[in-house]
């Protein structure tokens, strides 16, 4: 697939007609690094053995979803501002897909998933990779009601829309390196802007929610803020409690 709008944003961009995992496979590559630069991009639409958060697999029938890895080699300084690359991900994605889906919902579910009218239509997975940090995001593009992995998932097709993904990618990639480069410049979330535009398209803040922490514990509370670093800030029966790493659901509202 020809994507020249994404082509001319990135430093390098490759399609591959497959890949088990564009994130591993971009690993790989990118130890050459004068080939592969910051803002290079590894792309397909039919990736075989995806993983998302906590070693989970992502399985997409082929042709129904991209799987985009992208490559930062200029990071912030300090630890606490590289944990707000997830974040930074999913408002350059949930950007470039409220572009194509005007009139619906369209934001981030802490800490990295992407949702349309309360149902994910992009997960977004960041890994360490030497000196360096792979973002890969999985974007339902084509996927039918009878391909959905669950029920809270979504994808453009279901809306009746079919995607550019040229224009998908291109301002993903715009609006990430914007970010990235704010974070980079500042080291600092907040002095950046990116904390106040991450509450801004943070679905999960004011929501009655139950977050399931990484022992087990499950946590049910009020989503409140952001904290300066990234972590979720939870009212759980009046008491804070702050959330760094865990998975949240969106309690659902009675209809009817």
């Amino acid at each position: 697939m020809r994507l020249p709008a994404a082509a001319s944003v990135a430093s390098r961009l490759e399609w591959v007609d497959t890949s088990a995992s564009t994130n591993a496979e971009l690993r790989e590559r990118m130890t050459d690094a004068a080939r592969w630069p910051h803002l290079s991009v590894l792309i397909t639409d039919d990736q075989t053995a995806g993983r998302g958060r906590l070693e989970r697999t992502w399985l997409t029938p082929a042709g129904s979803a991209l799987a985009i890895s992208v490559l930062l080699r200029q990071l912030p300084a300090s630890s606490e501002a590289r944990g707000w690359i997830p974040l930074a991900a999913g408002v350059a994605m949930a950007d470039a897909v409220a572009a194509q889906l005007p009139g619906h919902e369209v934001g981030v579910k802490w800490p990295n998933d992407v949702l349309v009218d309360g149902r994910k239509i992009c997960g977004i997975l960041a890994e360490a990779a030497d000196a360096a940090v792979i973002v890969g995001a999985g974007v339902n593009t084509a996927m039918t009601v009878d391909q959905l992995p669950v029920e809270t998932a979504t994808s453009f097709a279901v809306h009746g829309v079919l995607p550019d993904a040229d224009r998908l990618v291109a301002d993903y990639l715009t609006g990430l390196d914007e970010l990235m480069r704010g974070l980079c410049e500042h080291d600092d979330a907040v002095a950046s802007g990116l904390h106040r535009e991450a509450s801004d398209c943070c679905v999960t803040l004011g929501e009655q929610i139950v977050v399931w922490l990484p022992g087990g514990e499950r946590m049910p509370g009020i989503a409140t803020r952001l904290e300066r670093d990234g972590r979720l800030v939870v009212d759980v029966g009046g008491r804070e409690r702050v959330v760094a790493a865990g998975d949240v659901v969106h309690v659902r509202k009675p209809t009817g």
